[in-house]
Formats: C-alpha cells, sequence, structure tokens
C-alpha cells in the first residue's frame, strides 16, 4: 500500500485539475451504512426492500410507510467528516480539486469544506413543498411525523432521486463537463452499479484514472492506480503542499 499512496501522492502534486467521483464507501467510515455491503440497507429486513420503498411509485402510493423508513434508515444527523471528506475540501482550496461529484445524500462533502460539490442524488437536506415550491429543513421532516406537510397541505418531499426519477439534468451536464476535462479522475468508495451516475465515467479523457475502493469494480482494469484500502485511511496519509 505504501507504494500505492506515493503513486498517488506524485499524480496529486503533479496536477491541478482533479475530479472526484465517489460513492457511498466515502461515508461509511462516518457512520452511514452503504446499500450493498453486508450490513448495508439491503441485507436489513423491512416488509418491503429497500430499493421498492425508495422508489417514485411507493412515495406516491404508499407516503407513510416511505416517511417511517426515510426517517429511520436515511436520516442521520449526527455523522462528521471523515478524513477523505476533509483531504478532498484541503486540495480544492489548495486548487488541486475542481469537483467532488458524489452519489451520497448526507451534505458531509460541504460540512469538511468543499465548495464545489455536484449532488448527483441530491440531499436530505433540502426538502420542498411538492405544491408551492416552499423550502423546508432537515430538521423540519426529522421531527414531524406521518407525512410531513406544508403550511399550504402540500407534501413536503426530500430533494432526494427516488428510483423510477431522473436525475436533475444541470448536475448532469456539470458533472460531464468536470470530468471531460480533467486531467486525473479518482473515483472512490462506489462500486459503480448504480446508473446513469456510473456511466459519467466514459467521459473522462485525462491523463490519470485511480479507482480507490475495498471491492472490486467494473473500472479496475482501466484504472492507472488501483487501491483496494479503506479510502479514508488513504487519503489521511496524502499531503497537501503548504501543510
Amino acid at each position: 500500500m505504501e507504494e500505492k499512496i506515493t503513486k498517488l501522492q506524485e499524480i496529486i502534486d503533479q496536477h491541478d485539475n482533479i475530479v472526484f467521483f465517489g460513492g457511498a464507501g466515502v461515508s461509511t467510515e462516518s457512520g452511514i451504512p452503504d446499500f450493498r455491503s453486508q450490513d448495508g440497507l439491503y441485507h436489513q429486513k423491512y416488509d418491503y426492500p429497500p430499493e421498492t420503498i425508495l422508489s417514485h411509485t411507493f412515495f406516491v402510493s404508499r407516503p407513510e410507510e416511505f416517511f417511517k423508513f426515510y426517517r429511520d434508515k436515511m436520516l442521520c444527523d449526527t455523522a462528521k467528516p471523515n478524513a477523505a471528506h476533509l483531504k478532498l475540501a484541503e486540495l480544492e482550496k489548495a486548487g488541486k480539486l475542481k469537483a467532488v461529484i458524489t452519489q451520497n445524500i448526507d451534505n458531509l462533502h460541504q460540512m469538511a469544506g468543499s465548495g464545489r460539490v455536484l449532488e448527483l442524488h441530491g440531499s436530505v437536506y433540502r426538502n420542498y413543498c411538492m405544491k408551492c415550491g416552499r423550502f423546508y429543513d432537515f430538521s423540519y421532516v426529522k421531527n414531524t411525523s406521518g407525512v410531513p406537510r406544508c403550511e399550504c397541505g402540500g407534501i413536503v418531499k426530500p430533494d432526494v432521486v427516488l428510483y423510477e426519477e431522473s436525475l436533475d439534468s444541470r448536475t448532469l451536464t456539470e458533472s460531464v463537463e468536470a470530468i471531460s476535462r480533467a486531467q486525473v479522475l479518482i473515483i472512490g468508495g462506489t462500486s459503480l452499479a448504480v446508473y446513469p451516475a456510473a456511466g459519467l465515467i466514459d467521459y473522462f479523457r485525462g491523463e490519470y484514472l485511480v479507482v480507490i475502493n475495498k471491492a472490486s469494480t467494473p473500472r479496475d482494469r482501466n484504472a492507472d492506480l488501483l487501491i483496494k484500502d479503506p479510502i479514508g485511511q488513504v487519503f489521511s496519509q496524502i499531503r497537501v503542499k503548504g501543510e
């Protein structure tokens, strides 16, 4: 691992247009469960599978059951940014990192200090009335019971992309532009199993593709540098010039 960390350090030192593309594995070290690991949401027992509950159809047809699961399993305001989040924020401040593209909805990159975060699947910290569009924060949804409603009577929906829903076109466009212009693309903490998000990697035409993930991914064979260790552990060993 030491040799690979040295190589990653060299790549970071030599480039100033780096983009990071991350998934659930970035946040597991902060105590947020991922979806597909042995302890993840997909391996827990509910009346319905998580992918069914987190679908647009289920949200519309059974909103009370949706919000029961959502509050129980998707809202975690005790998690703190880990070494990966913090180092990525440092790299951005140093002018190295141009964007964080994340499939996570937990706001941890922003909490760590990252400025340009493209949230492919939205955020639990934003909620909007489906009728009038009024904004509601994290605590409002967490601390209400049943189906959260706006003063106008409309349902307050989390600004997260559910199964069967499309990704935000502006976020997609910005992500494609960032990846296509990058010299270095670092993929971290993601199985690259969720589309269309995983398909964004196809737009990379830069010099170095780095994959940091404990499990194998479909892009391992294309990686110029492959590290199969916890991402927080990896980034904790990276030094930003000026430190």
